[in-house]
Order: C-alpha cells, then sequence, then structure tokens
C-alpha cells in the first residue's frame, strides 16, 4: 500500500471522458511523475488530488483516510500540499511574510492570526520560516517584495509557503514550465535536496523529461485520461505504447 492510493477513478465533463477507470499507487519516500501529451488528463487527476474536483466515481486515499469530498484546506491539513503551475503567492508582501503567513491560518482555511497572537510566538515562527528560506536558497531576499522576483524565484517562494506546513505529500504541477534551463537544472537539485532534508513524497506532473528522468523513481503514463503504463524510469523509456501516445506511431 502507498501513502496515496488512487482506485478506479472515473471523471466526465458532459460528453468528454477526462479520467477512466485511473489506479495510481504513489509509495512513501518516493518521487512518483505522471506524464502524458496534452489532454491526457494529468491536471484532472491533479485536482482530484487537492479536493477541486470530486470523481464520479472510485476513491482516493491518503494514509488511508479519504480526500474526496473535503475542502481544499483540510486536504492540506492532512498533509498534502501542492505547487501550482503559476506560483501564487502574495505579490505586495516580502518573502519572509509570504512564508509566515501559512503558518497563521486559521483551520477555516481564513489567513489570519489566531493561536500564535504572542511576540515569542511570532519570533518562533519567523525562525521557522527563515530555516525553510535557507533550505530554497532564498535566506537572502527576504525582505524583497514577492512581486519583483523572477519567475524561478517566486517558484522557490511558493515550495517555501509549502514546506513551512510540513506537509507529507508534496503535489507539483510543471514546477519548471517557463524556467531557463539554467534554472530548471537549478529546481532539479533543490527538489533532490528537500527530499533528502525533509524526507517528503513528491507527485510530479512534468512536460519536460529530463525533470521526470531525474527525479522520478516511478512513472504513470496517462493518455486520454487512461492509464496505459506505470513503470520504472529505465523501462518508460522507448516503451512502445508511451512512443505512441506522444509520437502517434508505436515503436518498430
Amino acid at each position: 500500500m502507498g501513502i496515496l492510493e488512487v482506485k478506479g477513478v472515473n471523471k466526465r465533463f458532459g460528453g468528454l471522458q477526462a479520467l477512466g477507470d485511473v489506479n495510481l499507487s504513489v509509495q512513501e519516500n518516493t518521487c512518483h511523475a505522471i506524464i502524458g501529451p496534452n489532454g491526457a488528463g494529468k491536471s484532472t487527476l491533479l485536482n482530484v488530488l487537492v479536493g477541486k474536483l470530486i470523481p464520479d466515481s472510485g476513491s482516493v486515499m491518503f494514509d488511508g483516510n479519504s480526500v474526496l469530498g473535503r475542502k481544499p484546506h483540510e486536504i492540506n491539513q492532512m498533509g498534502i500540499s501542492r505547487v501550482f503551475q503559476t506560483p501564487e503567492i502574495f505579490g505586495d508582501l516580502t518573502v519572509i511574510e509570504n512564508v509566515m503567513i501559512p503558518c497563521f491560518a486559521k483551520r477555516d482555511g481564513a489567513f489570519r492570526m489566531h493561536a500564535y497572537e504572542t511576540v515569542a510566538a511570532e519570533k518562533d515562527i519567523r525562525e521557522k520560516a527563515e530555516a525553510i528560506l535557507e533550505d530554497v536558497n532564498m535566506l537572502d531576499k527576504l525582505n524583497m517584495h514577492a512581486a519583483s522576483m523572477s519567475r524561478g524565484d517566486k517558484r522557490r517562494l511558493e515550495m517555501a509557503m509549502c514546506l513551512v506546513q510540513e506537509p507529507r505529500l508534496l503535489l507539483l504541477d510543471e514546477p519548471t514550465a517557463g524556467m531557463a534551463r539554467a534554472d530548471t537544472e537549478a529546481t532539479i537539485q533543490l527538489l533532490k535536496d528537500i527530499r533528502v532534508k525533509r524526507g517528503l513524497t513528491m507527485a510530479i506532473i512534468e512536460h519536460d523529461m529530463n525533470v521526470v528522468f531525474s527525479l522520478a523513481e516511478r512513472i504513470t503514463v496517462l493518455a486520454q485520461g487512461t492509464p496505459l503504463v506505470e513503470d520504472t524510469p529505465d523501462n518508460i523509456k522507448g516503451h512502445p505504447k508511451v512512443r505512441e501516445a506522444y509520437l502517434g506511431e508505436a515503436q518498430v
């Protein structure tokens, strides 16, 4: 049994079968990639995992508990955090303020102070945020306004906002999208370092196969909402079903 178990998940939008009988098992302390051509159902599956969509049938279990029917902030409190394809940060706040905000989240998901209203508690939270920023190599930018940063830095800041909540599972939606090659390589190394230091489980959606093969121990390939193959990176490379899904023709 994996820490995340997806069984028989189906989702339709009108006449479109977005997900068809999807089964997925993500093992703890691994990185599991979900790949496929455009329209394969990757984003739909991710939205099911974080509570933004409810499937028509099937189950999604995290550490033995169902995530279905829970609000996104409740899933977050279970230990699942998501890094979006377009970084979701507070541009008018500083880097350190962005990382401290999740620590003030109420149980209803609202970002406001509640149990941390003493100076000592706020000092503890700041120290925790600074430690996370050091992990993502942003400690020297803690007083910068988030809106003024590069896309790569905004992505690292969003990762820090997730990590400060101490998730057990980090979901990453195209973490290197729009990045230059140097930033992509830096992000790959950063994710490797975070996994080792934090003992994180990761599930990643990514089009850049260099990123996928650099990070993932297991890969699930989707095509038209249906899993084609789940295997190790070495066995995925050159697989005829994968070649057919991406190139439109089977390998001879």
